[in-house]
Protein backbone atom coordinates (compact mmCIF):
# COMPACT_ATOMS: atom_id res chain seq x y z
CA UNK A 1 0.00 0.00 0.00
CA UNK A 2 2.73 2.42 0.63
CA UNK A 3 4.71 1.24 -2.20
CA UNK A 4 1.46 2.04 -4.47
CA UNK A 5 1.21 5.95 -2.43
CA UNK A 6 4.77 6.81 -3.49
CA UNK A 7 4.31 5.39 -7.08
CA UNK A 8 0.95 7.71 -6.92
CA UNK A 9 3.13 10.77 -5.43
CA UNK A 10 5.41 10.89 -8.10
CA UNK A 11 3.28 10.46 -11.24
CA UNK A 12 1.71 13.92 -8.99
CA UNK A 13 5.44 15.18 -8.97
CA UNK A 14 6.04 14.38 -12.85
CA UNK A 15 2.81 15.00 -14.58
CA UNK A 16 0.43 17.55 -12.46
CA UNK A 17 -2.55 17.28 -14.10
CA UNK A 18 -2.89 13.37 -13.77
CA UNK A 19 -5.61 13.40 -10.92
CA UNK A 20 -7.82 15.33 -13.10
CA UNK A 21 -6.88 13.58 -16.54
CA UNK A 22 -7.71 10.07 -14.38
CA UNK A 23 -10.89 11.68 -13.23
CA UNK A 24 -12.32 12.76 -16.84
CA UNK A 25 -11.82 8.66 -18.13
CA UNK A 26 -13.70 7.44 -15.12
CA UNK A 27 -16.47 10.13 -16.09
CA UNK A 28 -16.66 8.97 -20.09
CA UNK A 29 -16.35 5.02 -19.22
CA UNK A 30 -19.14 5.19 -16.50
CA UNK A 31 -21.22 6.91 -19.01
CA UNK A 32 -20.45 4.75 -21.74
CA UNK A 33 -21.27 1.55 -19.63
CA UNK A 34 -24.70 3.73 -18.39
CA UNK A 35 -26.21 4.51 -22.00
CA UNK A 36 -25.51 0.72 -23.08
CA UNK A 37 -27.51 -0.58 -20.22
CA UNK A 38 -29.98 2.19 -20.28
CA UNK A 39 -31.00 1.58 -24.01
CA UNK A 40 -32.38 -2.19 -22.66
CA UNK A 41 -34.59 0.20 -20.15
CA UNK A 42 -38.18 1.41 -20.72
CA UNK A 43 -39.18 4.83 -19.95
CA UNK A 44 -40.88 4.56 -17.07
CA UNK A 45 -37.39 2.61 -15.42
CA UNK A 46 -35.53 5.63 -16.87
CA UNK A 47 -37.85 7.92 -15.06
CA UNK A 48 -37.74 6.11 -11.46
CA UNK A 49 -33.69 5.95 -12.07
CA UNK A 50 -33.65 9.88 -12.93
CA UNK A 51 -36.19 10.54 -9.31
CA UNK A 52 -33.66 8.08 -7.58
CA UNK A 53 -30.62 10.23 -8.66
CA UNK A 54 -32.30 13.30 -7.52
CA UNK A 55 -33.09 11.77 -4.03
CA UNK A 56 -29.26 10.59 -3.79
CA UNK A 57 -28.35 14.11 -4.89
CA UNK A 58 -30.35 15.96 -2.02
CA UNK A 59 -28.50 13.35 0.14
CA UNK A 60 -25.19 14.37 -1.06
CA UNK A 61 -26.20 17.94 -0.61
CA UNK A 62 -27.12 17.49 3.54
CA UNK A 63 -23.64 16.07 3.81
CA UNK A 64 -22.12 19.13 2.23
CA UNK A 65 -24.17 21.07 4.42
CA UNK A 66 -22.95 19.55 7.71
CA UNK A 67 -19.60 22.01 8.15
CA UNK A 68 -22.19 25.01 9.24
CA UNK A 69 -22.92 23.54 12.01
CA UNK A 70 -19.17 23.24 13.03
CA UNK A 71 -17.02 25.10 15.40
CA UNK A 72 -14.24 25.61 12.86
CA UNK A 73 -16.80 26.98 10.72
CA UNK A 74 -18.87 29.80 13.22
CA UNK A 75 -16.05 30.59 15.31
CA UNK A 76 -13.92 32.19 12.16
CA UNK A 77 -16.88 34.77 12.09
CA UNK A 78 -18.55 37.19 14.86
CA UNK A 79 -21.75 36.05 16.16
CA UNK A 80 -24.54 35.53 13.53
CA UNK A 81 -22.62 36.26 10.53
CA UNK A 82 -21.63 32.18 9.36
CA UNK A 83 -24.87 31.88 7.97
CA UNK A 84 -24.65 35.83 6.10
CA UNK A 85 -21.36 34.87 4.84
CA UNK A 86 -23.71 31.81 2.60
CA UNK A 87 -26.64 34.47 2.01
CA UNK A 88 -24.26 36.94 0.99
CA UNK A 89 -22.23 34.62 -1.65
CA UNK A 90 -25.13 33.33 -3.11
CA UNK A 91 -26.73 36.44 -3.70
CA UNK A 92 -23.57 38.33 -5.39
CA UNK A 93 -22.69 35.64 -7.27
CA UNK A 94 -26.33 35.21 -8.61
CA UNK A 95 -26.53 38.64 -9.66
CA UNK A 96 -22.94 38.07 -10.94
CA UNK A 97 -24.49 35.04 -12.71
CA UNK A 98 -27.37 36.48 -13.86
CA UNK A 99 -25.18 39.87 -15.19
CA UNK A 100 -23.09 36.80 -17.30
CA UNK A 101 -26.23 35.13 -18.27
CA UNK A 102 -24.31 31.47 -17.37
CA UNK A 103 -27.18 29.34 -17.32
CA UNK A 104 -27.99 30.46 -21.02
CA UNK A 105 -24.09 29.96 -22.03
CA UNK A 106 -24.28 26.03 -20.14
CA UNK A 107 -27.30 25.33 -21.90
CA UNK A 108 -26.27 26.55 -25.63
CA UNK A 109 -22.76 24.96 -24.65
CA UNK A 110 -24.86 21.90 -23.98
CA UNK A 111 -27.29 22.02 -27.40
CA UNK A 112 -24.37 22.27 -29.74
CA UNK A 113 -22.79 19.15 -28.36
CA UNK A 114 -25.86 17.31 -28.40
CA UNK A 115 -26.05 18.75 -32.30
CA UNK A 116 -22.32 17.43 -32.41
CA UNK A 117 -23.23 13.67 -30.75
CA UNK A 118 -26.08 13.82 -33.43
CA UNK A 119 -28.96 13.65 -30.83
CA UNK A 120 -32.61 13.94 -31.13
CA UNK A 121 -34.01 17.11 -29.87
CA UNK A 122 -36.68 14.59 -27.96
CA UNK A 123 -33.08 13.01 -26.08
CA UNK A 124 -32.89 14.53 -22.63
CA UNK A 125 -28.97 15.54 -23.70
CA UNK A 126 -28.58 18.68 -22.67
CA UNK A 127 -30.62 18.27 -19.35
CA UNK A 128 -28.05 14.93 -18.75
CA UNK A 129 -24.68 17.73 -19.55
CA UNK A 130 -25.65 20.35 -17.33
CA UNK A 131 -26.51 18.30 -14.22
CA UNK A 132 -23.60 16.08 -14.60
CA UNK A 133 -21.46 19.23 -15.16
CA UNK A 134 -22.92 20.38 -12.28
CA UNK A 135 -22.54 17.91 -10.05
CA UNK A 136 -19.20 16.64 -10.93
CA UNK A 137 -17.53 20.30 -10.45
CA UNK A 138 -19.38 21.29 -7.25
CA UNK A 139 -18.28 20.11 -4.75
CA UNK A 140 -14.51 20.33 -2.16
CA UNK A 141 -13.02 17.39 -3.62
CA UNK A 142 -13.05 19.19 -7.26
CA UNK A 143 -11.34 22.31 -5.70
CA UNK A 144 -9.12 20.53 -2.83
CA UNK A 145 -7.94 17.13 -4.93
CA UNK A 146 -6.76 19.57 -8.35
CA UNK A 147 -4.61 22.09 -5.71
CA UNK A 148 -3.28 19.25 -4.25
CA UNK A 149 -3.29 17.75 -7.94
CA UNK A 150 -1.06 20.61 -8.60
CA UNK A 151 0.52 21.36 -5.81
CA UNK A 152 2.35 17.62 -6.19
CA UNK A 153 1.45 16.86 -3.08
CA UNK A 154 -0.65 13.60 -3.70
CA UNK A 155 -4.25 12.92 -6.00
CA UNK A 156 -6.06 10.85 -3.52
CA UNK A 157 -8.92 12.98 -3.62
CA UNK A 158 -9.13 12.74 -6.61
CA UNK A 159 -8.54 9.24 -7.15
CA UNK A 160 -11.92 8.87 -4.71
CA UNK A 161 -13.58 11.51 -6.70
CA UNK A 162 -12.95 9.52 -9.98
CA UNK A 163 -14.55 6.52 -8.22
CA UNK A 164 -17.33 8.43 -6.79
CA UNK A 165 -17.87 10.11 -9.96
CA UNK A 166 -17.54 6.33 -12.48
CA UNK A 167 -20.81 5.23 -10.59
CA UNK A 168 -22.76 8.78 -10.74
CA UNK A 169 -22.22 8.80 -13.99
CA UNK A 170 -23.05 5.48 -14.91
CA UNK A 171 -26.35 6.03 -12.91
CA UNK A 172 -27.16 9.27 -15.40
CA UNK A 173 -26.01 8.06 -18.66
CA UNK A 174 -28.85 4.61 -18.05
CA UNK A 175 -31.87 7.21 -17.56
CA UNK A 176 -30.13 10.79 -19.18
CA UNK A 177 -28.09 9.61 -21.93
CA UNK A 178 -24.21 10.64 -23.54
CA UNK A 179 -24.89 14.18 -22.60
CA UNK A 180 -23.48 12.97 -19.10
CA UNK A 181 -20.32 12.13 -21.03
CA UNK A 182 -20.08 15.21 -22.54
CA UNK A 183 -19.89 16.83 -19.28
CA UNK A 184 -16.54 15.50 -18.82
CA UNK A 185 -15.42 18.67 -21.00
CA UNK A 186 -16.11 21.44 -18.80
CA UNK A 187 -15.06 19.51 -15.37
CA UNK A 188 -11.71 18.91 -17.03
CA UNK A 189 -11.67 22.74 -17.75
CA UNK A 190 -12.61 23.74 -13.76
CA UNK A 191 -10.38 21.14 -12.49
CA UNK A 192 -7.69 22.68 -14.81
CA UNK A 193 -8.09 25.65 -13.31
CA UNK A 194 -7.71 24.81 -9.48
CA UNK A 195 -4.62 22.46 -10.84
CA UNK A 196 -2.53 25.44 -12.20
CA UNK A 197 -3.94 27.78 -8.83
CA UNK A 198 -2.29 24.84 -6.75
CA UNK A 199 0.82 24.90 -9.29
CA UNK A 200 1.40 28.52 -9.57
CA UNK A 201 0.25 29.44 -5.54
CA UNK A 202 0.12 26.57 -3.55
CA UNK A 203 -1.71 26.39 -0.45
CA UNK A 204 -4.06 29.35 -0.63
CA UNK A 205 -7.92 28.41 1.09
CA UNK A 206 -8.03 28.36 5.16
CA UNK A 207 -10.74 25.68 6.77
CA UNK A 208 -13.30 28.08 6.98
CA UNK A 209 -13.10 29.14 3.62
CA UNK A 210 -13.10 25.51 2.43
CA UNK A 211 -16.24 25.14 4.54
CA UNK A 212 -17.98 28.25 2.87
CA UNK A 213 -17.72 26.56 -0.48
CA UNK A 214 -18.41 23.29 0.50
CA UNK A 215 -21.78 25.08 2.58
CA UNK A 216 -22.81 27.11 -1.18
CA UNK A 217 -21.78 24.01 -2.86
CA UNK A 218 -24.51 22.01 -1.15
CA UNK A 219 -26.94 24.28 -1.67
CA UNK A 220 -26.24 24.16 -5.27
CA UNK A 221 -26.69 20.61 -5.23
CA UNK A 222 -30.45 20.96 -3.90
CA UNK A 223 -31.21 22.78 -6.67
CA UNK A 224 -30.16 20.11 -9.02
CA UNK A 225 -31.99 17.42 -7.11
CA UNK A 226 -35.24 19.28 -7.22
CA UNK A 227 -34.91 19.72 -10.82
CA UNK A 228 -34.20 16.34 -10.96
CA UNK A 229 -37.16 15.26 -9.12
CA UNK A 230 -39.54 18.17 -11.49
CA UNK A 231 -39.98 20.20 -8.50
CA UNK A 232 -38.31 23.17 -9.19
CA UNK A 233 -36.55 24.09 -12.18
CA UNK A 234 -33.38 26.67 -10.81
CA UNK A 235 -31.30 28.83 -12.82
CA UNK A 236 -28.10 26.50 -10.93
CA UNK A 237 -25.63 27.96 -13.34
CA UNK A 238 -26.59 31.68 -12.74
CA UNK A 239 -24.95 30.64 -8.91
CA UNK A 240 -21.49 29.17 -9.55
CA UNK A 241 -20.06 32.51 -9.00
CA UNK A 242 -20.96 32.34 -5.81
CA UNK A 243 -18.70 29.43 -5.38
CA UNK A 244 -15.31 31.52 -6.29
CA UNK A 245 -17.69 34.96 -3.93
CA UNK A 246 -17.54 32.17 -0.71
CA UNK A 247 -13.98 32.13 0.24
CA UNK A 248 -13.27 35.85 -0.56
CA UNK A 249 -16.76 36.82 1.21
CA UNK A 250 -15.53 34.74 4.47
CA UNK A 251 -12.22 36.25 4.59
CA UNK A 252 -13.59 39.64 4.74
CA UNK A 253 -15.98 38.83 7.31
CA UNK A 254 -13.30 36.92 9.23
CA UNK A 255 -11.18 39.93 9.41
CA UNK A 256 -13.87 41.37 11.46
CA UNK A 257 -13.84 38.68 14.12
Amino acid sequence: MLHLDLVLRSLCRMFPGIGSVINVIAIVIGSSIGVLVGNRMGIRTRILLTDVLGLVVLVSAASALIPMWSSQYTSAFPQGWSLLVILGSLLIGGLLGSALDLESKLDHMGEALRKRFKASKESPFVEGFVSAALLFAIGPLAILGSISDGMSTGIDQLLLKSTLDFFAAMAFASSLGWGVAASAIPVAIYQGFWTVTGLSLGEILSPYQIDAMTIVGGILLITIGLKLLNIKNVAVANLLPALAIAPILALVVHSFN
